[in-house]
């Protein structure tokens, strides 16, 4: 083989397109018995469960090249959300994108005026500022960076902690101002959702141009080295390796490679005979409560994730816990509180804790795409090699694929 890609979830799929369009000769072993990674979903009884509350944002760079949004039957989310404070709901939506609900948003019960006027400004430059510009910045916390922009205590701990938590699995909003920039930027510019049949179809769509006998799934890797690949079924010799895993499985591939704080995230899934609201909008807790970071009925969405006639609500908390019939409880009542409905007839189908969701990513960063070439034909990709997104797992595993795509050219040239 040319290339081994070790591991089969967005990053190694994206990795293996580029490869595979060059026309250089590869493989891609999974441990797992599926492809996708942290991107999953199952099916249970009619109802759609994806492994944790995920998004789609139509704005990430990567995504066109690597499959048609058209083709995922894409569900979308309200752009904006609501947040419940002091027992009625406050919506606060993205001007950008719909300019018809300014006077709304500015006149709505969530933070100030000036905090308003101040949000829009800053999620105007992330969404019109190039890239290299907003990367470019002075870097600090996301919360120093909330607080410089002027944002009022209130706007940051009634809606903006509770939002952002939920986006980077961190409470404490210690994540890189950096990859606050690059959030805002997608979420100003994009539409969010979820495909039809759930986020599994993602890596199913990135995948279906892939030729089927090169995606090697139930291949656990036991070591490699330079030029050599060992799995369980045996070695496999090559010139180039694509560690794909995730970061802790990578670093004991490859002990050189520091293995980075994971943050985790909780989601509880529950079936109601109805509704608890009528529109598929991200529900914030604005009473500083600190237990639920955001909820929202997934099947006023994307109708296919419930069986007919049912509702399928999410709700998700920062962090993992062991589940117990007192956690489920304290859910059940902070729900009932923020839909304002009660939740004893809800049914909970299941609860996903990832306790690696998303990498950590504090200052100083100093650089999002950190370097993936680390010699001797050896090369690592993942979220934590880039912004810990789905954008982030994908742009790496493309980016990482170039590289490799550059060395290997350049070891022809020597060897003729």
């Amino acid at each position: 083989m040319d290339v081994v890609i070790v591991g089969g979830g967005l990053a190694g799929l994206a990795a293996a397109r580029r490869l595979d369009r060059a026309g250089v000769d590869w493989l891609l072993v999974e441990a797992s018995d599926r492809l996708g990674g942290r991107v999953a979903t199952d099916v249970i009884d009619g109802w759609h469960l994806d492994r944790g509350f995920q998004v789609l944002n139509t704005a990430y760079p990567r995504l066109p090249a690597l499959c048609d949004i058209d083709a995922l039957d894409m569900r979308y989310f309200t752009p904006g959300v609501l947040v419940r404070r002091a027992g009625r709901l406050h919506r606060l939506e993205n001007p950008l994108r719909e300019p018809l609900s300014a006077p709304k948003t500015l006149g709505s019960g969530v933070g100030t005026l000036a905090d308003r006027l101040k949000f829009a400004a800053l999620a105007t430059r992330c969404a019109t500022y190039p890239p290299s510009r907003l990367l470019g910045a002075p870097e600090m916390t996301t919360q120093e960076a909330l607080r410089k922009a002027g944002l009022s205590h209130r706007m940051i701990e009634e809606v903006l902690r509770p939002f952002l938590s939920g986006v980077f699995a961190d409470r404490s909003l210690d994540t890189s101002s950096h990859v606050l920039a690059m959030v805002l930027r997608s979420f100003a510019r994009g539409r969010i959702g979820v495909p039809a049949g759930g986020m599994g179809a993602l890596p199913a769509a990135i995948a279906g141009p892939l030729p089927y006998p090169q995606l090697l799934i139930n291949a656990r890797v036991l070591s490699l080295a330079s030029g050599m690949v060992v799995t369980e079924g045996g070695e496999i010799r090559c010139r180039s390796i694509i560690v794909a895993t995730d970061p802790a499985t990578a670093a004991q591939l490859l002990p050189s490679l520091p293995t980075p704080a994971m943050n985790g995230l909780t989601t509880y899934y529950f079936g109601a005979p109805q509704a608890p609201i009528a529109e598929p909008t991200l529900l914030l807790d604005g009473d500083r409560r600190e237990i639920i970071a955001n909820t929202i009925v997934m099947s006023n969405a994307a109708p296919e994730y419930a069986p007919a006639g049912q509702s399928l609500i999410a709700a998700s908390t920062v962090g993992v816990a062991a589940p117990s019939g007192a956690s489920e409880a304290v859910i059940r009542v902070e729900l009932s509180r923020m839909y304002g409905v009660p939740t004893d007839d809800w049914q909970l189908l299941e609860i996903v804790s990832i306790p690696h969701a998303l990498p950590a990513a504090p200052t100083p960063q100093a650089r999002l795409r950190k370097p993936v070439a680390l010699g001797g034909g050896l090369y690592v990709a993942g979220d934590h090699r880039d912004s810990p997104s789905l954008q982030g797992a994908m742009a790496s595993g493309w980016r990482t694929a170039g590289s490799v795509l550059q060395d290997l050219g350049a070891l022809t040239a020597t060897t003729r």
